[in-house]
């Protein structure tokens, strides 16, 4: 991999991750698991079994503030509604917002459109419980890293077709968006890694094989037929992840179809390299250019 020589330095110091399997998968999901952050938290049960946490600035308590609705990363198949919750903490903190994130049910023990169906759930409990919560239901951002970015299309793609939440904006990250795997990136990135060719087949098995039928859009977003009528998308990857492609095309044809999307491709970034190293100069710049993002877009809505 051409990697950004500062990453790859850092990388070499990790730990080297054993194939992801049937049988790996149980010993790699407790390290997977993050602990809950610190703060001002409430953990919430939604939908019947369905767990959301709750961070909201310190002080007082919001009203009509923007809310960030996060959905974590970890292959469809590990992670928690911790993973990766620096990300959207930072969001909390530079604008105030409230961050809700999930826990959806994992492959391969729920397979088909039950993660997607758990975050459209959770999603719809948000909008409706937005004057308890502090938050504005016009100002929901859906975002999400890796396989959180596909069920953050997936939910994106509901709301639009259901005519239910207005999605303010949605927040796409190294995003799992294609089951079919066959991309040029997806075939260029094999054997040792963060994120693999075998780690996404394997992840992608858990989720929808024995399954009859079709694959739903929702699940795999890049089968969508239309990209029409989504609200302001912040794409990003690595130039060197297995979900490069897949999140190119699918910028570009919501391009195509009218929208707005803005995407950033970061030379010599793997996958999730911005999580993993957050003080690397790489992902500084990943971080601050999709954070500034998000300031024009907000600070446009307030206008």
């Amino acid at each position: 991999m051409n990697l950004d020589p500062e990453l790859s330095a850092l990388l070499a110091g990790m730990p080297a991750m054993p194939p992801l399997t049937t049988e790996t998968l149980g010993l790699i999901r407790p390290y997977a698991v993050a602990p809950a952050p610190e703060g001002n938290r409430e953990e919430l049960i939604v939908g019947g079994s369905i767990p959301l946490t709750v961070l909201r600035p310190e002080g007082v308590r919001p009203a009509q503030a923007p809310c960030v609705y996060w959905i974590h990363g970890g292959g469809m198949t590990m992670g928690n509604r911790y993973s990766q919750i620096d990300i959207p903490l930072e969001w909390r903190d530079r604008f105030g917002a409230v961050v809700v994130s999930v826990d959806y049910r994992l492959a391969p023990e729920a397979r088909g459109t039950t993660a997607v169906d758990d975050c459209y759930t959770a999603l719809l409990w948000i909008a409706e419980h937005a004057t308890e919560l502090g938050i504005d239901p016009a100002r929901i951002i859906v975002a999400g890293a890796s396989a959180g970015g596909g069920l953050a299309a997936g939910v994106t793609l509901m709301a639009r077709d259901r005519g239910t939440v207005p999605i303010a904006a949605q927040v796409l990250i190294g995003a799992m968006l294609d089951h079919r795997n066959s991309t040029t990136s997806s075939r260029q990135f094999t054997g040792q890694g963060v994120w693999t060719r075998e780690m996404n087949a394997f992840a992608w098995r858990c989720l929808l094989s024995d399954l009859d039928g079709e694959v739903s859009p929702y699940v795999s977003p890049a089968l969508a037929p239309d990209l029409s009528a989504l609200p302001p998308t912040y794409i990003d990857a690595g130039s060197e992840e297995v979900f490069r492609d897949e999140d190119v095309d699918y910028a570009t044809r919501i391009w195509a179809a009218g929208g707005r999307a803005d995407l950033h491709l970061w030379a010599g970034g793997f996958h999730g390299f911005d999580a993993l190293f957050p003080a690397a100069a790489l992902s500084v710049a990943a971080r601050a250019t999709r954070t500034g993002w998000l300031a024009r877009l907000l600070e446009t809505e307030a206008a």
